[in-house]
C-alpha cells in the first residue's frame, strides 16, 4: 500500500489544484455502477485524475471536467475496501465494495424463516439484523443497535408510514365499535341472506372487494373484518377468506382509473418518459397499459373461478376440506368455539341495525373519493394549473390524507351513532374504540418490521443487483415478460410494490426505448412493447408483493381476516404462481410479438377455467346452524 502511494506521489503533479467537494456511496456492490460527483474543481482544469485503491488492485479514472462538475457513474469489479484519491494526492475517502449477491441474503433469510419457523416477525428481524451486519461493515453490536434506533425508528417517523399506521389503527377502531354497537353482526346478517352458501359467500366477498376498488389498505381491512364473520358461519376457510382479500386488492387498485395508486403509478410513468424524451401523456399512456396487465386482471379472474366454481386444488383445497367437514376454519380454532367468542357476539340486546356498520364503511368509502377530489381540486388551484379533468384531479390529490380524514370521521360518526341510540354510553364506546385500535397493533408492528426490511434491501441495492442481470443485447420483444420476473423478483425479495417500481420504471424504459430503437423497430411493434414493458412492471410488482410473506399487504390480508400469515402464503402461492405463469406464457410474451393483447386476455382466462375445472376438485357445502 505505501509503495502504491508514493508511486502515486511521484507520478501526480503537485500543481494539480485538488477537488472541493467529492460525493459518493459508503459501499456499494460489485460490478454495478454507482454515481460519483467531483464539485468545485479549478476551471483550468481539463481532465481530472481519480485513483480508487487498495493493497492488491488499483482503479484509475480520467474524467473531462465540464463547468468545474464531474457527474459520472462508474463501477468496481473486485470486492474489497477501497481508498479514494483525488487528483493532488488528496485522500477523499474509503469505499466498501461488497458482493452483489449479499444484498439479496437478507431478503431471502427472512422468506426462508417465515416459512420453516412460521413467526414472521421473528423472520423479518433476523433477515433486518443480517442486512444491518453488512451496512456497518459487520459489526455486530452496532448491527444491533441500529435495528432499533435507526431502522425501526425510521420506518415510524417516515410521514407516509405514519399516515398508513393511523389509518390502520382507526379502521381497527371503527370496527371495534361497530362490532359492539351490533353493526357487523345486522351486515352479516343481511349478507347472509344473500350469501346462504359457500359460494355465493366466496363470490359475495369477491365482488365486494371490487367495489372497494380506491384503496388496498382499505380494501383488505374492510372486507377481511366484514366477512370473516359471514365466512366462518359458512365454514369457509380462513385462509380462501384471506386469498380472497388478498387477489381483490392490490390488483383491482393497480388496474382503476380512479385509485390512491393512480397518481403514483403515473408519476413514475411520466418521469420515465422525460428520460427518453416523450411528451406523450401519462395518464393516457396508463390507459393504454391496462389491456396488458394480464396478472392483476388474470388474478382477479381466478378469484372468480375459484369462488363461482367451488373448486380448489393444493393446500387451499385442503384448507376448504378442513373447514367444511371438520368445521375448522383456520388452524387450531373450531368454527363453533370461534364463533361464541367472536367480537360479532358481544351485542346481544334487541335486533342488531345493519346501517350501524353500512354508514361508517360508506363514509370511509365515498369520504375518501371525496377528499381526492378536494385535495387533487386544491392542489391544481395552488399551482395554476388549468386542467380540471378527472384524472387531472386525482393525479394531484392526496390519497394518504384523504383516508386519514375519512377514517377519523367514521369513527366518530361510529361512536355518536351509538351513544345517539342508547346502544353504548360514551364510555363503552370509547372502550370499543380503544379494543378495536389494540386488535390492530400486532398488524402495525408487522408493518414496522416490513418497512424496516425494505429500507434494508434500499440501502444494500438489492433491485439494482437483479436488475443489472439485464442483457442489453437482447431482442426487445421478450422485454416484457423478463421484466414482469425481475419485478416479481425483486417485488418478493423487498416486499414493496411500490418501491419496486420506483426502483425499476425509471430504469425499464429508456432500456426498452434503447434496444427498440437499437433493433430498428416500427411504431406498431415498438409501442405494443413499450406498453407491456410497463405494465409488466406494475404487474410483476403486484406478483411479486402477492407471493411474498414479507409484504405489507399480504401481512395484513391475513391479519384482517385473522388467518394464520404463514397458511395465507401458502394456500395462496399456488393460485398466483399459476396465474403468473399464465400472465407471462399466454400475455406478455405472444402480445409483444404481435397478437392483440385483448386474445391474449380471452385465452388467458379460458386456460385458467380449464386448469380449475381439470385440476380442482369441488368442495361440498357444509351445514349450517
Amino acid at each position: 500500500m505505501k509503495r502504491v502511494l508514493l508511486l502515486l506521489i511521484l507520478i501526480i503533479p503537485f500543481t494539480v489544484i485538488k477537488a472541493q467537494q467529492i460525493t459518493y456511496p459508503n459501499f456499494y456492490l460489485s460490478r454495478i455502477n454507482f454515481k460519483v460527483t467531483i464539485e468545485e474543481i479549478q476551471d483550468s482544469l481539463e481532465y481530472f485524475s481519480l485513483f480508487i485503491i487498495n493493497n492488491e488492485r488499483t482503479y484509475d479514472y480520467q474524467f473531462k471536467v465540464k463547468d468545474s462538475i464531474i457527474d459520472t457513474s462508474i463501477a468496481i469489479d473486485e470486492p474489497g475496501s477501497y481508498q479514494i484519491i483525488t487528483g493532488g494526492n488528496r485522500i477523499a475517502g474509503t469505499l466498501r465494495i461488497l458482493p452483489g449477491w449479499l444484498s439479496i441474503i437478507p431478503p431471502l433469510l427472512a422468506i426462508l424463516l417465515a416459512l420453516i419457523v412460521r413467526q414472521v416477525v421473528t423472520a423479518l428481524l433476523a433477515g433486518i439484523y443480517a442486512g444491518a451486519l453488512f451496512i456497518y461493515d459487520f459489526n455486530p453490536l452496532a448491527a444491533l443497535l441500529r435495528v432499533a434506533d435507526t431502522f425501526m425508528v425510521d420506518a415510524v417517523i417516515d410521514r407516509d408510514h405514519m399516515f398508513i399506521i393511523l389509518f390502520t389503527l382507526l379502521i381497527g377502531g371503527v370496527v371495534g365499535i361497530i362490532t359492539q354497537n351490533g353493526g357487523t353482526r345486522g351486515l352479516a346478517n343481511k349478507i347472509t341472506h344473500i350469501a346462504k352458501t359457500a359460494r355465493s359467500g366466496m363470490t359475495s366477498s369477491w365482488l365486494m372487494g371490487i367495489f372497494i376498488f380506491f384503496d388496498d389498505y382499505a380494501n383488505s381491512l374492510i372486507i377481511g373484518n366484514m366477512m370473516r364473520p359471514i365466512t366462518d358461519k359458512l365454514k369457509i376457510s380462513r385462509e380462501k377468506l384471506s386469498y380472497i382479500v388478498d387477489s381483490t386488492a392490490a390488483p383491482v387498485t393497480s388496474v382503476m382509473i380512479i385509485s390512491t395508486w393512480i397518481g403514483y403509478e403515473v408519476g413514475l410513468i411520466n418521469d420515465g418518459l422525460k428520460i427518453i424524451g416523450s411528451h406523450a401523456n401519462a395518464y393516457d399512456t396508463f390507459i393504454q397499459t391496462i389491456p396488458y396487465s394480464f396478472y392483476p386482471l388474470g388474478a382477479i379472474f381466478f378469484v372468480f373461478l375459484i369462488a363461482s366454481t367451488g373448486r380448489d386444488f393444493g393446500p387451499m383445497y385442503k384448507a376448504e376440506m378442513r373447514a367444511r367437514i371438520k368445521g375448522i376454519v383456520a388452524n387450531n380454532s373450531p368454527a363453533d368455539k370461534k364463533l361464541k367468542n367472536d367480537d360479532t357476539e358481544f351485542y346481544m340486546e334487541g335486533k342488531p341495525r345493519w346501517y350501524n356498520a353500512a354508514v361508517p364503511i360508506l363514509i370511509i368509502l365515498f369520504g375518501t373519493i371525496t377528499g381526492l377530489i378536494v385535495t387533487g381540486v386544491d392542489s391544481l388551484n395552488q399551482n395554476g394549473v388549468d386542467d380540471y379533468s378527472l384524472q387531472s384531479i386525482i393525479n394531484h390529490s392526496d390519497s394518504y390524507s384523504s383516508l386519514l380524514w375519512a377514517s377519523f370521521i367514521a369513527c366518530i360518526v361510529a361512536v355518536l351513532m351509538s351513544v345517539i341510540q342508547r346502544i353504548l354510553t360514551l364510555e363503552e364506546s370509547i372502550q370499543a374504540w380503544q379494543k378495536g385500535i389494540q386488535s390492530m397493533m400486532v398488524a402495525v408492528i408487522i408493518l414496522v418490521f416490513a418497512w424496516s426490511i425494505s429500507s434494508v434491501t434500499h440501502q444494500l441495492y438489492t433491485a439494482d443487483y437483479i436488475i443489472s442481470i439485464i442483457s442489453e443485447t437482447m431482442d426487445p420483444r421478450l422485454l416484457p415478460a423478463l421484466i414482469f420476473i425481475v419485478c416479481a423478483i425483486t417485488a418478493f425479495s423487498t416486499g414493496t410494490s411500490w418501491g419496486t417500481m420506483a426502483i425499476v420504471m425509471p430504469i425499464v424504459i429508456p432500456l426498452t426505448h434503447k434496444l427498440g430503437v437499437s433493433a430498428g423497430l416500427q411504431p406498431d411493434v415498438y409501442y405494443p412493447v413499450l406498453y407491456g414493458v410497463i405494465s409488466s412492471v406494475l404487474a410483476g410488482s403486484v406478483f411479486g408483493d402477492h407471493c411474498s410473506p414479507i409484504a405489507d399487504t399480504t401481512i395484513l390480508s391475513s391479519l384482517a381476516s385473522k388467518c394464520n400469515h404463514i397458511d395465507h402464503v401458502n394456500t395462496q402461492l399456488p393460485y398466483a404462481v399459476i396465474t403468473g405463469i399464465s400472465a407471462v406464457l399466454i400475455g406478455y410474451l405472444p402480445s409483444a410479438f404481435g397478437v392483440n393483447p385483448f386474445i391474449s386476455l380471452i385465452t388467458m382466462f379460458i386456460v385458467l377455467f380449464l386448469i380449475v375445472y381439470f385440476v380442482g376438485k369441488p368442495v361440498p357445502e357444509a351445514k349450517t346452524d
